[in-house]
């Protein structure tokens, strides 16, 4: 085990938010991970602001998903009480989880994104069809809806509308789906996802937590993608600079949109992507050379480097 990583942690899994069941199985593949490597792993189930850490807990791994741990509570919480915790500070990691102040960053640093409006929860986009409805502050494609008959938008603006009263609407554009994994200055292979129902949704992202569904019921992925070597330096180049844009420092998974005709944008970033047996940050470190323990070990030197170096703007 390296010396840079703490002898007693704690992770932190579950939470309360929409996203419980995908965060219980990432901390219980980062706690196996980190036993593999030698740490003494509590694993501490988050059901709201009170949990409790064990004694002499020397960093918080975040394996919360969602609300409460993607958005900076929990990392402020943590901050109050002292304790090093990996990821993203509190403002990166509002930043980050807020689609809409993603989207305006994004725009101010020039970064490639599809085009959007945000609309107040009772009212009608101005962007004709076909749209995506996404509530702004949840993960996993929670209330997120592809709308291409009129018929649609109703139902899909009331959906949205349950988690936050402003609502992105973003422009519809057929391209492939890719995922891109930054791990500091380092930018993984690109991922590619080939969803089987066309749209990549909670179903498809995690078949594993549906009982009844197969196996290979899941979505493909192909990774490194194919696609062409210098495309892929564009790509990756532009997950960076969007990575950066949200003054982020440690980890994240860039979503990037690239059209058969047209440049590649990115669609937003997460800060605490999963770390399940069937998640994309893994696969993608895998085919750079790094296996699970080391991509954790490394998560928690670039947590606890943050802050010794100023942010990128």
């Amino acid at each position: 085990m390296t010396n840079a990583i703490p002898k007693k942690i704690a992770v932190l899994k579950g939470g309360p938010g929409s996203e419980r069941d995908v965060s219980l199985a990432t901390g219980a593949g980062v706690a196996k991970a980190l036993r593999s490597l030698g740490v003494d792993v509590t694993e501490v189930d988050v059901r709201g602001p009170e949990f409790e850490l064990p004694a002499g807990t020397e960093l918080a791994f975040l394996a919360l998903h969602g609300t409460f741990g993607e958005d900076g509570q929990v990392q402020e919480i943590l901050e109050q009480r002292g304790v090093p915790y990996t990821g993203e500070g509190v403002e990166g990691s509002r930043v980050a989880f807020d689609k809409i102040v993603s989207k305006e960053m994004f725009d101010a640093h020039r970064v490639n994104t599809p085009e959007w409006e945000v609309v107040a929860a009772e009212r009608q986009p101005e962007m004709t069809l076909p749209v995506v409805i996404k509530a702004p502050r949840q993960g996993s494609t929670v209330g997120v809806y592809i709308v291409k008959e009129q018929e649609e938008l109703a139902p899909a603006l009331a959906d949205a509308a349950q988690y936050d009263n402003r609502i992105l609407v973003e422009r519809f554009v057929p391209a492939r789906e890719l995922t891109v994994g930054v791990l500091g200055d380092q930018v993984l292979p690109l991922l590619e996802i080939i969803a089987k129902g066309g749209f990549y949704d909670f179903a498809e992202k995690y078949p594993f937590l549906n009982p009844n569904s197969a196996a290979s019921s899941g979505a493909r992925h192909v990774c490194p993608a194919a696609i062409s070597e210098e495309l892929t330096q564009e790509i990756q180049d532009l997950a960076l600079r969007a990575h950066r844009s949200l003054g982020l420092q440690v980890y994240s998974r860039v979503d990037v949109m690239l059209p058969e005709q047209g440049a590649a944008t990115v669609l937003e970033i997460n800060t605490i992507p999963g770390m399940t047996e069937t998640s994309l940050l893994p696969e993608m470190a895998a085919a750079a050379g790094i296996n699970y323990p080391t991509l954790c070990a490394r998560i928690i030197e670039l947590s606890l480097e943050r802050g010794k170096a100023p942010r990128n703007e």
